[in-house]
């Protein structure tokens, strides 16, 4: 049963050091508040995972977060690059990164076979890439049905998994609407779980398109309203696009995202 819980204690009980960690929300609903308290909590040693890891998960790696990156996408969406990401793999700050990559269907069938207890999902996408050959998690294997090739990935089980929602009732039963991604997925697949929510009311009224998570899946619940800023939450709120513009200029420089960090972040907290 989810305990509702303040951000902070939310973060202590759900994400440990040494952690395989995956904070999803595609677009929509990313859960940028809780990887800001991640940092502020000096989680380290992590592998991080996410399909498409955008500004917050530059942050994550720029303050010495994470050990490895497990991803199908990275970019600043509508921007250019994640200098962060790019500074870590490419000359080792502040700390070297290793990576892992996969394809998006990859990643999505890796997280469907942990939701549902199965060892590894089966895909055709693989076929005729270079990944199969440069990841350990991405095996050719035949149907024994057909005899078709096909590849196999490694389901993907996070120790704790990070989620951003519209809303949650006092018994942590969560809802949310819009682009969903792979959030309901990552939760069922995780060994502990985290959905932050912009509003925790009385009871849940049904919405169009809407992904129900029941409290008996979920370890916390945090209300944190503008948790997902600057992604956009829908009904509550719409995307920031100047912040992933402004973000490109203060990710380029160490010196300029340190002080950004320790001014936005850690609003001066050492």
């Amino acid at each position: 049963m989810a305990q509702i819980l303040s951000l902070s204690e939310a973060v202590s009980a759900v994400v440990h050091d040494g952690d395989t960690v995956a904070m999803e929300g595609f677009t929509h609903l990313i859960p940028v508040a809780a990887g800001h308290e991640v940092i502020r909590q000096r989680k380290r040693d992590m592998t991080l995972v996410r399909m498409t890891p955008d500004i917050i998960y530059d942050q994550l790696i720029g303050a010495g977060c994470g050990r490895k990156l497990i991803f199908s996408w990275g970019g600043n969406p509508g921007v250019g690059s994640l200098h962060r990401f790019r500074d870590a793999v490419q000359h080792g700050w502040p700390l070297p990164l290793e990576i892992e990559e996969h394809s998006h269907a990859g990643m999505a069938n890796r997280y469907v076979a942990g939701a549902a207890g199965l060892p590894f999902g089966v895909l055709r996408g693989y076929s005729g890439t270079g990944l199969v050959d440069q990841t350990d998690t991405i095996e050719m294997i035949t149907c024994p049905f057909t005899g078709e090739k096909l590849t196999a990935v490694r389901a993907l089980n996070p120790d704790s998994a990070v989620i951003h929602a519209q809303r949650a009732d006092r018994a942590g039963n969560v809802q949310l609407w819009g682009l969903s991604g792979v959030q309901k997925e990552a939760v069922l697949a995780a060994k502990r779980s985290l959905v932050t929510v912009e509003e925790i009311v009385d009871e849940l009224t049904p919405k169009a398109d809407q992904v129900m998570l029941p409290t008996w899946a979920i370890t916390a619940v945090a209300e944190v309203p503008h948790g997902a800023h600057p992604s956009y939450a829908l009904g509550y709120y719409d995307r920031d696009n100047r912040a992933y513009a402004d973000w490109d200029a203060i990710s380029r420089d160490r010196d300029t995202f340190t002080k950004w960090l320790d001014e936005t972040v850690f609003g001066g907290r050492k």
